[in-house]
């Protein structure tokens, strides 16, 4: 197999995956912020010794965890029209399904979070007269998302590799602009080997960036 890169002229490849990378990084950026946010609430009801919060967000979590993520974004995709009554674009469908989704990862990381908190300083804030809500906003969270910051930030590179999967349900991401290139270009094998490249420099570095980080939080601790 000869393999021919002479007609990789940037200047007309980028054209197709420019508009793939921003909506991979839009992608990105709304599930990580909604699946903390999801995330959060989840792993408080976890941990606040009822029954009837424990339960529901167990099952939520549990039962996402155990399933493929190709199959949720099929799901939600054929689903989300019928339950709405009207169709819904491929990119929306994709937000909500990866927001919700990556909520079951960010739940278990923002627990294990909340309980490297040390006990007494829980039982301080009750003793100064601190509600749980209180004492879970102004002392165990902003602890909490500290101790978290890394790991957070490693599941939000895995979350930016998945985004790939969303050509299940034909969005335009970055993977599908390089494929869309290649089709153009006729040189699938290429550009497919362009994008693995493309996708290891941009988890690489910011692998790089967490390493960094994670060094930084030990150092303040």
């Amino acid at each position: 197999m000869n393999l021919d890169f002479a007609f990789l002229n940037w200047g007309v490849v980028s054209s197709f995956i420019l508009k793939g990378l921003i909506f991979s990084i839009q992608l990105t950026v709304i599930a990580t912020l909604g699946g903390i946010v999801l995330g959060t609430l989840l792993a408080l009801m976890r941990l606040s010794g009822k029954k009837w919060l424990i339960w529901p967000a167990a099952f939520y979590v549990n039962t996402l965890r155990s399933i493929p993520l190709v199959m949720v974004i099929l799901w939600f995709f054929l689903l989300i029209p019928l339950l709405v009554g009207r169709p819904m674009g491929a990119e929306m469908s994709a937000m909500i399904t990866f927001t919700v989704f990556e909520a079951a990862y960010f739940s278990e990381i923002m627990r294990a979070g909340i309980q490297s908190v040390p006990r007494g300083q829980v039982s301080a804030g009750y003793a100064v007269g601190m509600t749980y809500s209180q004492t879970m906003q102004t002392v165990v969270l902003p602890q909490a998302f500290r101790n978290m910051l890394p790991v957070l930030m490693a599941q939000t590179i895995i979350l930016f590799q998945d985004t790939s999967l969303v050509y299940a349900i034909g969005a335009y991401d970055l993977l599908k602009g390089f494929e869309v290139a290649g089709k153009n270009f006729n040189r699938p094998v290429e550009t497919y080997l362009v994008a693995a490249v493309v996708y290891f420099v941009i988890c690489f570095s910011l692998s790089m960036l967490v390493r960094r980080l994670q060094k930084k939080i030990a150092i303040i601790r």
